[in-house]
């Protein structure tokens, strides 16, 4: 019964904030001059991987889990006036190019002010449908996390997005479930990283801007600015009609090869004017599978 009583609040929860964002957003037609917003979504309050064949299929194509897997098939599929993959150092190039080979150690750090909001939103909303369930405890990540890809093909088994599922070694409770892809924000020519997180009705996007850094870097930043441009948004569906608002959280992503040769990428995640959490996280490839015996 107590069960049963969090998941009606929980609900109650989920459709009033729904309702907030559809009062504050504005209307958008997904199969029109926004279809630069259309992105999957769950059929559900429970997240995890289950949007994945749905997607697939509403599409035309199909889900594969090749060897070696990555968020992007190609880096220089984000080529463009202000970005050349080649430009990247090896090892970055590859962790977009091959995610599913890495290994991923983390550490977090939540603003002292911020933390305690972060705890209530975990509670009641990131664990309990398995989507963007950043962790406040420190110890939560001390393990690690298990990241898995699952590409996404088209109706020819071209790779058209990836989804990368990432869990908490420890509980195996996901943390994230998104939808990673490139496309071009109106009145641009400099395609953009898009990843989409599905929600019960809608999903949030992000739409990171990729530049080149100094070592070869690779650095992706969602900063503050107009609706139509780099940035966090929200979209809600309901029947026929989306709603989408521009949500105040940036984000910035440095990805780079520190002194030692390892792969590094510092994540800072702000709210509004204030950094909210930042994240750390240490890139190990794993070694080759060991080829067919003959």
């Amino acid at each position: 019964m107590e069960e049963g009583n969090v998941i009606a609040a929980g609900a109650v929860a989920d459709a009033a904030t729904r309702a907030y964002w559809r009062l504050t957003g504005r209307e958008i037609e997904l199969d029109g001059e926004q279809a630069w917003l259309d992105a999957p979504v769950s059929a559900g309050p429970r997240v995890d991987d289950g949007w994945i064949e749905r997607h697939a299929a509403s599409v035309g194509g199909g889900v594969a889990t090749p060897q070696g897997a990555g968020l992007l098939a190609d880096m220089s599929l984000l080529d463009g006036p202000e970005f050349r993959a080649r430009e990247l150092e090896g090892q970055v190039r590859a962790f977009y190019e091959h995610t599913s080979r890495w290994r991923m150690e983390v550490w977090l750090g939540w603003s002292r002010w911020l933390r305690p909001g972060g705890a209530v939103v975990g509670a009641a909303f990131g664990r309990r449908v398995g989507q963007l369930a950043i962790p406040v405890d420190p110890l939560a990540v001390a393990h690690g996390m298990d990241s898995e890809v699952r590409v996404i093909t088209d109706g020819s088994g071209c790779q058209i997005a990836a989804a990368w599922l990432r869990r908490l070694r420890a509980t195996g409770e996901y943390v994230y479930s998104g939808c990673y892809g490139v496309r071009r924000l109106p009145g641009t020519e400099q395609p953009r990283v898009h990843v989409a997180f599905p929600l019960e009705q809608g999903n949030v996007q992000v739409f990171l801007r990729p530049e080149v850094g100094p070592g070869g870097s690779l650095r992706l930043t969602s900063p503050r600015g107009r609706f139509g441009s780099d940035g966090a948004y929200v979209v809600v569906r309901r029947g026929g009609r989306a709603d989408a608002a521009r949500v105040p959280i940036h984000e910035e992503f440095h990805v780079y090869v520190d002194d030692e040769g390892v792969l590094r990428t510092d994540h800072r995640l702000d709210l509004w004017n204030a950094t909210a959490v930042r994240l750390h996280y240490r890139l190990t490839e794993a070694e080759p599978a060991d080829p067919p015996a003959r």
